[in-house]
């Protein structure tokens, strides 16, 4: 079916499957004709030329706003073609932005970035290899070397040098071969596994004049589910283990397969967990849920996947990495995956069900119906949830709750989280201590109200996501909670959240050092003071333009919340630096390959 033709779900967990729907977002995808082109000077028509023609498929494509830094020409190609164009400080931060705009419309809106050659597009590979390895789908459009000397070294060829990174790099060789060029580049885009791809400019095209009519159509968008067999042996094995788990990854999230993934819950008590990328895919209030996990996790959800029989992973990869939830090595795995490439790869499935998310849990749950398949009872699963759970918060409670000076980081969260609305607020988080002091605590209620990262773990991530959050929810609250390390990544990108008039929150935690190296940089740190960092951060946002606020007392946590709040409803940005302890203290309960907890 034609992507524009399909319709969408909102962002709820709902009963039932597919069956929720709202009006897209994005321009009228189906139409065909071009606009004549207008010289601005003469005021006649003008031939079609390489950036007339790239916009014009951008906005075929539903394209509204493109991420970039100058010179690269169809940046003012498209303000002409009224596609608005985000200038950002730094190539990477506008990377982040096309990043959360992709991933908050589950991939119907496709996040773009466009750079300058040489310079510019070497700065730009930190957030490109971060969306590859998010599996993120993003166009990046750089700028390149005229094709005569595209290969001399030293000279910098995206094509060549990202390909690592891309699931497709592609040079423009011909004027003519555009629309082919692009409809490989959005086929991809909006097809599959996600991740972002490449198409490079030279820079002596522009003038190259492109055939018309141009010949170009929005790509089609297809969906791909599950063998049938493989469907009733995973069915079998669900109904025939005794204490399973579902852990839901953000293929979900692509899928919009939240009422599926919910209906399944219910239907057979089954405790969810998610990966962080998946957090919010299931509302962490329902009696089932045993939170999200990633560098640090809630005791519930390594309870229960140790004391699992069957661990059915929906929309993940299982990808093995420092960042994300140690899986045990005894259970019996499904694995249900849109990339057949992740089957095996780091967890040995006994059943594998390849394809979209969505297509997948529809088959589950229509071979349980088949089978006549009665509701479960979910009141002794959900009170060992609650014992456990209760238990752990009962330890973290002392910090989500301290009185301490300077603040716990803890308690500005944990605060945080009851001020805000949490149903109409967009969170995420930083690397390093900022993720892993919010996410295990963090109860997301509505999809798509948490972004969630690890693997690569860049600092200064958070920021763009914010901001490209603000962008495609204005609405909403969007909120990125980092350290005083990635502040100086990415702070000066604060300037574009004022010039670009997007409000956002950020909650920034100074404790005036890097926390989590103290204990693996002792004699550096004594002898050379190595980890000690600091600025006055409220003072930068103000001077930015912004509003900007420092924080020292814990009775001034809420009322500074609730200011911060008031200020973006006024339009403005806000900055709310709260002076905390050195905390390294996480909650951390991995699991070791002998089965052994450290």
């Amino acid at each position: 079916m034609p992507h524009h033709a399909r319709p969408e779900r909102t962002a709820e967990y709902g009963p039932g499957p597919s069956r929720i729907r709202t009006p897209s977002r994005r321009l009228d995808r189906t139409r065909l004709p071009t606009a004549p082109l207008i010289d601005h000077v003469s005021g006649e028509e003008k031939p079609m030329k390489v950036a007339d023609a790239i916009v014009e498929i951008l906005k075929r494509e539903g394209i509204e706003v493109i991420c970039g830094y100058p010179v690269n020409h169809v940046l003012e190609h498209a303000a002409m073609g009224d596609i608005r164009p985000i200038i950002v400080r730094q190539e990477r931060h506008g990377l982040h932005m096309a990043d959360a705009m992709s991933r908050l419309s589950s991939g119907k809106t496709i996040g773009v970035f466009a750079m300058q050659l040489g310079p510019g597009t070497e700065n730009a590979y930190g957030g490109i290899a971060q969306a590859y390895s998010e599996s993120v789908p993003i166009l990046v459009l750089p700028m390149g070397y005229e094709r005569r000397v595209a290969h001399v070294d030293p000279n910098y060829n995206a094509t060549r040098s990202m390909r690592d990174i891309t699931k497709s790099a592609e040079p423009i060789t011909s004027a003519a071969e555009i629309p082919n060029i692009f409809r490989r580049a959005f086929s991809k885009l909006r097809n599959g596994r996600g991740g972002p791809v490449l198409v490079e400019i030279p820079n002596d095209m522009w003038q190259d004049e492109v055939p018309e009519p141009l010949n170009y159509r929005p790509v089609l968008s297809t969906r791909y589910g599950p063998d049938p067999i493989a469907v009733r042996d995973a069915v079998d094995l669900l109904l025939a283990a005794k204490r399973p788990i579902l852990y839901a990854g953000q293929g979900v999230h692509y899928a919009q397969a939240w009422p599926q993934l919910k209906q399944l819950a219910e239907l057979l008590a089954i405790p969810v967990s998610t990966s962080l990328e998946g957090k919010s895919a299931f509302p962490e209030t329902h009696p089932l849920s045993v939170g999200a996990g990633g560098a640090a996790i809630s005791k519930t959800l390594r309870h229960f996947l140790d004391s699992s029989d069957l661990i059915f992973g929906i929309g993940c990869s299982f990808t093995e990495t420092a960042f994300g939830v140690q899986m045990p090595l005894d259970k019996t795995v499904i694995h249900a995956t849109l990339d057949p490439d992740h089957v095996n790869k780091d967890i040995e499935a006994k059943v594998a069900l390849v394809g979209d998310a969505a297509l997948t849990l529809d088959a589950v749950l229509a071979e349980l119906e088949a089978r006549k398949v009665s509701p479960r009872d979910h009141t002794e699963v959900a009170a060992e949830i609650a014992k456990v759970q209760a238990e752990w918060l009962a330890e973290w409670m002392p910090k989500l709750t301290s009185d301490s000076k300077p603040l716990s980081p803890y308690r500005v969260l944990w605060d945080l989280q009851h001020t805000v609305d949490i149903e109409n607020t967009i969170i995420t988080h930083d690397a390093g201590s900022p993720r892993d002091q919010l996410s295990p605590f963090w109860k997301s209620v509505k999809p798509l109200t948490y972004i969630g990262w690890g693997k690569t773990t860049q600092l200064g991530y958070g920021l763009g996501l914010a901001m490209g959050a603000k962008l495609m929810h204005p609405d909403k609250l969007c909120i990125n909670v980092w350290g005083d390390a990635a502040i100086g990544f990415t702070g000066m990108d604060f300037e574009t959240a004022v010039r670009e008039r997007l409000p956002i929150l950020s909650i920034l935690l100074n404790n005036f050092s890097m926390a989590m190296e103290l204990p693996i940089m002792k004699v550096s740190t004594e002898k050379y003071r190595s980890t000690d960092i600091s600025g006055d951060y409220a003072a930068f946002a103000r001077a930015l333009g912004g509003y900007g606020e420092r924080v020292t007392d814990p009775a001034e946590i809420i009322p500074a919340i609730k200011r911060g709040i008031e200020q973006t409803q006024k339009g403005v940005p806000v900055l709310l630096e709260f002076i905390t302890t050195q905390e390294i203290a996480r909650s951390r309960y991995h699991r070791m390959l002998t089965g052994e907890k450290k």
